[in-house]
């Protein structure tokens, strides 16, 4: 027999090299990869809100980061989703095409997350609230929402803006804000504008003129609060500036501490007022807004409870 394996048959030769050759080849291949979902994310939400400022507020990151994230999306399809302008962003043909297809998408995976939270045994409610509503109507309610619902655990975020409940994880959101009408959005208030102040300061005012002598107190976020309760009751005086509050719960506290008058949301300072720690010695003025309870979904369980507290 010749020496090197000749003597060896064909068909195990060619069973050797078939192991040696798949021995070599990779058991899982290499994909293609799409996109990353943070760069998915920032576009949808640029796109939605009209520019990359308001996304960045929403998703919680700088404006450079999602333009950055977009950046990087346009690198993957090849093509430009935003036109970059002197006064902003504008969606490409592209853009505007896929951005319904993309927002459909994450209000999909939302609901589809929400389900998944509902069904399970956590006994926790997410409320997301203006931080005025939040320390000034919903902590006084706190306590009986406790009492009622023991061993359920109650979050409470404050937040300049209502969250997005198609995406953002709240149960519950209570805006002082316009009523939007959504299919899962109540009307707790209408609210009123009134000046208030200290008792003590009630005393020298007999008339709206009489406003003239004291400090007008207002908050940054309603600047045009006098404005537009003058124009309905005095409207022969003219809206002046006064000390500016970033915080409305600060303000309330000052102008029960004797500070001046403030422009007041009945909605706000109704419970004070009730108390007699504040005084409203005008009449009220009619606004658009409104404390408005909003849930994803139609409430159950424990949220269900919380709402109907809330409402009554």
């Amino acid at each position: 027999m010749a020496r090197g394996g000749c003597g060896r048959k064909p068909e195990l030769l060619m069973l050797g090299v078939e192991k040696l050759y798949l021995g070599k080849m990779p058991v899982s291949p290499i994909r293609p990869k799409g996109p990353p979902l943070n760069a998915l994310r920032a576009f949808e939400a640029a796109a939605r809100l009209g520019g990359f400022l308001a996304a960045a507020e929403e998703l919680s990151v700088t404006p450079g980061a999602v333009s950055q994230q977009i950046k990087l999306l346009e690198g993957w399809a090849g093509a430009p989703l935003f036109e970059r302008r002197a006064q902003g962003v504008v969606l490409t043909g592209l853009g505007h095409d896929v951005s319904r297809e993309f927002s459909g998408a994450f209000d999909a995976l939302g609901a589809a997350v929400r389900h998944l939270r509902a069904g399970g045994a956590r006994r926790a409610i997410a409320i997301a609230a203006l931080p005025s509503v939040a320390q000034l109507w919903l902590a006084p309610r706190m306590p009986q929402i406790r009492a009622a619902l023991p061993g359920v655990e109650i979050s409470i975020s404050a937040l300049e803006t209502r969250p997005n409940l198609r995406r953002e994880m709240f149960d519950i959101s209570l805006f002082l804000d316009v009523a939007r009408g959504g299919a899962h959005e109540v009307v707790l208030q209408q609210d009123h504008l009134f000046p208030v102040c200290a008792p003590g300061l009630a005393a020298g005012l007999q008339n709206p003129a009489d406003l003239a002598g004291f400090p007008w107190m207002s908050d940054t976020a309603w600047a045009g609060d006098w404005a537009a309760w003058l124009a309905q009751i005095a409207p022969d005086m003219t809206p002046r500036s006064g000390p500016a509050y970033s915080l409305y719960s600060l303000a309330v506290d000052e102008a029960e501490a004797g500070a001046g008058v403030l422009m007041g949301h009945e909605v706000l300072v109704a419970d004070r007022v009730a108390q007699g720690r504040l005084v409203a010695p005008f009449g009220r003025a009619e606004t658009a807004l409104s404390l408005n309870l909003e849930t994803a979904m139609v409430p159950v369980g424990a949220v269900a409870q919380v709402v109907d507290l809330l409402r009554g």
